[in-house]
């Protein structure tokens, strides 16, 4: 008896059987979810979204499901938290579940889960406790931070001056400038402007930001597999990060032959007197991949935001020369021309300070933070998220909240500023993040900044051939509003 034209449709209605019963699964656990667009097979939500736009589509998702949503990016589910009270409830009074970080396929790839920007548990707790004393301590040292941002801004002023007014496109010299104050903390050292291989360096630490921020790198965290396979960008970027990491490598290495254990030069020093005191534990975090991986998750952290802060707070004040003006006035009143200004001055500067504070909210340069996860199965909001389930904290809902901000999409320094013109904080200003997973470099961050645009604004007056009224400070289309449109600018020096 031949049984072979029966089974074939036995196996075929078994094997829909199971489809149906998986899927069913899978619908009856998005039931106590956070509602969300209905993801196809395999593909998720990504032919629904806009991946080059994707603190859009996600802002547009907000209106129609709420501040707290589901998307399905390929396979991976993702939970996005909209709005200031949303991020807070989750990331500030419900940190111990949404302070896991999630897997970033991408850079997982490379650095296996090392260092203390991408790991959990025992070892992100002894990573960040030590970086943040590590770096705490150098602003006490001999050679503080503040004394290297100094530096630092002596040498770009005479960059500057060499161009004697002319029009250029500022990004690139400030992300030398900014790069190497982060560079002479952890290696020790600072680059001259002309140097092929700081030039090199800095290249692919752009390309990597670049190609992380564009659909490219989000299709490579939703199907990993596949774009860690596939020819495209993606390769070269995985390339120079290898170049990196031998870079690196070579550095601890010189490190370790000039080491002087009661003289720490920089970081990778301290780490270096940590490794041999910590030998003999064995389950301590101190050891070869987590130094180099560490240094390089501080050097990618302390340039790009940075310099691109500066970057976009230029173009601003050429925008509105009545507020460049207020800001030249203010400097002139509290520091003067025969110094340089100092972290001090910043209190006596309540209109700088809150003009740097509305650069950052309104430039928005981080729409969503580094992803989280949830550490165990939680119900938040009335809704299940699963252990493990990815996270984003939309930081741009935070930044743009009606809420907290009278005019969200306008640059108004006045959201920090009081009826008397005194620095007013505002608990949405969160372009760090918030909560446990906060930047550990933000202190630093912000001493750069004030630093870097109050030494420039005291040295030269800002130009442009464009009229303020036709400056555009809309990013660039298409990189998921994280690029910034590229401008040229000139600084006049005020003094001789």
């Amino acid at each position: 008896m031949d049984l072979t034209g029966a089974g074939t449709p036995i196996l075929f209605l078994c094997v829909m059987c199971l489809i149906i019963f998986i899927m069913w699964t899978k619908n009856n656990k998005r039931k106590k979810m956070p509602p969300g667009p209905t993801p196809f097979p395999l593909l998720g939500n990504i032919l629904q979204l806009n991946i080059k736009e994707l603190p859009k589509s996600f802002m547009k998702l907000a209106n129609i499901y709420g501040d707290v949503f589901t998307v399905h990016l390929g396979p991976r589910t993702v939970v996005v938290l909209h709005g200031y009270d949303t991020v807070k409830e989750a990331l500030v009074d419900n940190a111990h579940v949404f302070s896991e970080r999630a897997k970033f396929p991408g850079a997982e790839f490379v650095f296996k889960g090392y260092g203390v920007l991408l790991s959990n548990g025992e070892r992100w707790k002894q990573l960040r406790r030590f970086s943040l004393t590590t770096l705490r301590n150098f602003g006490m040292g001999k050679r503080s931070v503040e004394e290297r941002i100094h530096e630092e801004l002596r040498c770009l002023r005479d960059e500057l001056k060499k161009l004697k007014g002319s029009s250029f496109d500022p990004t690139y010299l400030l992300t030398l400038a900014v790069s190497n104050v982060i560079y002479s903390i952890v290696f020790g050292e600072r680059f001259e402007y002309k140097d092929e291989k700081f030039h090199n360096l800095l290249t692919m630490l752009k390309e990597a930001f670049k190609i992380r921020n564009s659909s490219t790198g989000q299709l490579l965290n939703s199907f990993p597999k596949l774009f860690l396979r596939l020819p495209g960008p993606q390769q070269k970027v995985l390339k120079n990060i290898s170049s990196i990491k031998e870079f690196v490598l070579e550095k601890v290495k010189a490190h370790q032959e000039t080491l002087d254990r009661n003289c720490p030069r920089d970081f990778i020093d301290c780490f270096l007197i940590k490794m041999d005191e910590d030998k003999e534990i064995p389950d301590s975090e101190f050891h070869f991949r987590n130094l180099f991986v560490t240094v390089m998750n501080l050097f990618f952290a302390g340039t790009e935001t940075t310099s691109m802060t500066l970057t976009i707070g230029l173009r601003i004040l050429l925008k509105y020369p009545d507020v460049l003006a207020k800001v030249q006035k203010e400097i002139d009143l509290v520091v003067g021309q025969n110094r340089c200004p100092s972290v001090e001055d910043r209190s006596n500067m309540p209109y700088t300070d809150a003009v740097i504070h509305e650069i950052q909210r309104f430039g928005d340069i981080l729409p969503f933070s580094i992803p989280h996860a949830t550490a165990h199965t939680t119900v938040f909001r009335g809704y299940t998220i699963p252990k493990g389930t990815t996270v984003f904290p939309l930081l741009t809902s935070a930044l743009k909240d009606p809420k907290y901000f009278q005019h969200p999409d306008k640059f108004n320094p006045d959201h920090f500023l009081d009826e008397a013109g005194a620095f007013r904080k505002n608990e949405a200003s969160i372009p760090f993040s918030t909560g446990k997973r906060i930047c550990l470099g933000e202190g630093m961050a912000r001493m750069q900044i004030f630093l870097f645009l109050t030494f420039i604004l005291q040295n030269f007056n800002l130009k442009s051939d464009e009229d303020p009224c036709d400056i555009d400070l809309s990013p660039l289309p298409n990189t998921n509003s994280v690029i910034p449109r590229p401008y040229k600018i000139q600084l006049v020096p005020l003094l001789s």
